[in-house]
């Protein structure tokens, strides 16, 4: 039986461009401004599945140490699939169940690529009756953006390169990784924009 390690991939890091230690550095500093900002008393956080979560889970610990103790859900939003370009179609697959109707929701997102998907979800939180809607991503691509929205908390801005690790993915591979590295394809044109 063959092991992970031995599966030839037609895809491999190239390099690595946010270290652990940066990224730990960044979530402490976007802790800290999402602190300064926002109501403690209607706090909602929800986080976009699937890459968002070890970048949600280690801003919601950080929150605590801010006196903030925010309701928690999550929305699992699909637009890529098994590719790497965008479908340009932003589908719910699992919405959230706490009632935002008067409160400050701060979505949290692995990467602003195109901006579809997160503007798709400040239009739903906003239709389901939020106060404010505000979002932190972890990581920019404004290189990238057909639709016209901003991040109100930014962990790193990042060139057009397919980026992986920290819970961003390619075909679910790289999730673990504790870093955030681009990705290579051995075949040229394999993969698009992410």
């Amino acid at each position: 039986m063959r092991g992970p390690e031995n599966v030839m991939h037609p895809h491999h890091i190239l390099r690595v461009l946010f270290t652990a230690d940066d990224i730990a550095g960044r979530v402490d500093a976007l802790v800290g401004e999402i602190g300064r900002t926002c109501a403690a008393g209607s706090l909602v956080l929800v986080g976009i599945l699937r890459g968002s979560f070890i970048f949600f889970a280690d801003l919601v610990r950080g929150l605590f140490y801010h006196h903030l103790h925010p309701r928690i859900d999550f929305t699992l939003l699909q637009s890529y699939g098994s590719g790497t370009e965008s479908s340009g179609t932003v589908e719910i697959e699992r919405d959230i169940s706490v009632d935002v109707r008067g409160t400050e929701v701060v979505l949290v997102d692995d990467i602003l690529d195109t901006g579809r998907t997160l503007h798709f979800a400040v239009e739903l939180m906003y239709a389901k009756g939020a106060r404010s809607v505000k979002s932190c991503v972890l990581l920019d691509k404004p290189s990238r953006r057909v639709a016209p929205i901003s991040a109100d908390f930014v962990g790193f801005t990042v060139e057009d390169v397919f980026v992986v690790g920290y819970g961003l993915d390619y075909d679910s591979y790289y999730r673990e990784l504790p870093y955030i590295a681009e990705l290579t394809f051995t075949h040229p044109g394999a993969a698009g924009g992410q």
